[in-house]
């Protein structure tokens, strides 16, 4: 569909956004938002995991088979060849993300480099995967980028790993700028986030002159993302090269706010959600105004904010399609904007997670943890889930 007229999205429509699904899919999936709507199971989770690892007992198998398989594609990025399929077939991109997390050696660096790459060669010509992604925490440690976040002086040693961390960004981002393939860098904790941002800007300086490669990731939690928005946007302009803008609401509400308290310093959130939901709504605004020097990915999982972006489009005579504005979700989350915005006729991706099952469980308790509440996520993906299975039964 290349229609720039308003297109009418009803993302309560359980039929379109659970067709991928066989009745037995829906099953597990209720039984696993089920579990993850009890908040005290979440909590005590990742300690009896942990300890379960620990003590070697074969709890791998039961964890593959459930909340790996809800919101992984697999240990490889050869194991995710049928999930990228099965996505494609209704019109969802895949988003390849390795999802190995902290890490500290250099070798492992090093292999979340190279992987990085793999995924931007298995992109390459591919529109089934129409971008890649990386963290700076999977190329660097920490306390580096945090020291270097708040300007202290580095050791000869230090100067010369934080040289290698930029050489990895580097060499990820050239791979992207050489095969034409644009790759996200994903927004983190505000004390590195200005390291992020730097290197974020010079990968985009050399690589977005004629359209946008690089990308950012901005976090709207934060109160001062859509004013940052706004110079990121100037200095594109003033220095003639796309911005490339993911645009989030973000994952590290609560560390966040402890340790600003932690530390006395001024907590960098939102003082509330609607004024995060504003700040985002204004942040897609100027971006479809901008749209000419600025490419979006809408990374959301919120229902209003894509009716909002599919309107702004409307207004703006864009297509549907516009190579320059993506939406996006993760996997195993939220189908019914995923399926129903793919079906309308907007570009949308899935963010595809992989990598060793014990590799990837600190992404996956993040996802357990982000669904514990009824009024959040895992509630809204039961209420959709028996909507389905009631109306399969009725037909």
């Amino acid at each position: 569909m290349n229609s720039s007229k308003p297109t009418s999205i009803d993302f309560s429509n359980t039929e379109i956004a659970f067709k991928a699904k066989s009745n037995g899919d829906l099953r597990n999936s209720y039984m696993l938002f089920k579990a993850l709507g009890y908040n005290w199971l979440v909590q005590v989770g990742p300690a009896m995991v942990n300890a379960a690892f620990a003590v070697s007992l074969p709890i791998k198998g039961i964890i593959k088979s459930t909340v790996f398989k809800q919101f992984c594609g697999g240990e490889s990025i050869e194991d995710c060849a049928k999930t990228i399929e099965s996505l494609n077939k209704y019109g969802i991109g895949t988003i390849l993300d390795y999802s190995v997390e902290g890490k500290e050696a250099e070798e492992d660096f090093e292999h979340t480099t190279k992987e990085t790459i793999e995924t931007i060669a298995k992109a390459q010509n591919n529109p089934k995967i129409p971008f890649s992604v990386f963290k700076v925490t999977g190329l660097a440690r920490m306390d580096l980028l945090n020291k270097v976040n708040d300007g202290k002086t580095l050791s000869s040693d230090e100067n010369d790993e934080f040289a290698r961390v930029k050489e990895r960004v580097n060499r990820i981002c050239k791979s992207a700028y050489d095969k034409n393939v644009r790759i996200f860098i994903d927004a983190e904790e505000s004390w590195i986030q200005k390291t992020i941002d730097n290197l974020a800007d010079e990968m985009m300086e050399m690589y977005n002159k004629s359209e946008a490669i690089v990308y950012n990731t901005l976090q709207f939690y934060r109160h001062d993302r859509l004013a940052f928005l706004k110079q990121s946007y100037q200095k594109a302009a003033d220095n003639n090269y796309h911005l490339g803008v993911k645009l989030v609401r973000g994952a590290y509400m609560e560390k966040e706010r402890v340790r600003a308290q932690q530390l006395s310093y001024t907590d960098p959130i939102q003082p509330n959600k609607e004024a995060s939901d504003e700040d985002y709504n204004e942040g897609l605004q100027f971006c479809v105004k901008h749209i000419d020097r600025i490419a979006i990915c809408a990374g959301t999982h919120n229902e209003e904010s894509c009716k909002i972006l599919a309107e702004m489009m409307a207004e703006a005579k864009l297509t549907n399609n516009d190579r320059r504005i993506y939406f996006s979700q993760l996997f195993g989350m939220s189908d019914n904007l995923s399926y129903n915005l793919a079906n309308a006729g907007y570009n949308v991706a899935k963010y595809l997670p992989y990598g060793p099952v014990k590799a990837v469980m600190p992404y996956l308790f993040r996802r357990a943890q982000e669904n514990t509440s009824a009024k959040g996520q895992a509630g809204r993906e039961l209420t959709l889930i028996l909507r389905e299975m009631k109306r399969r039964r009725l037909k």
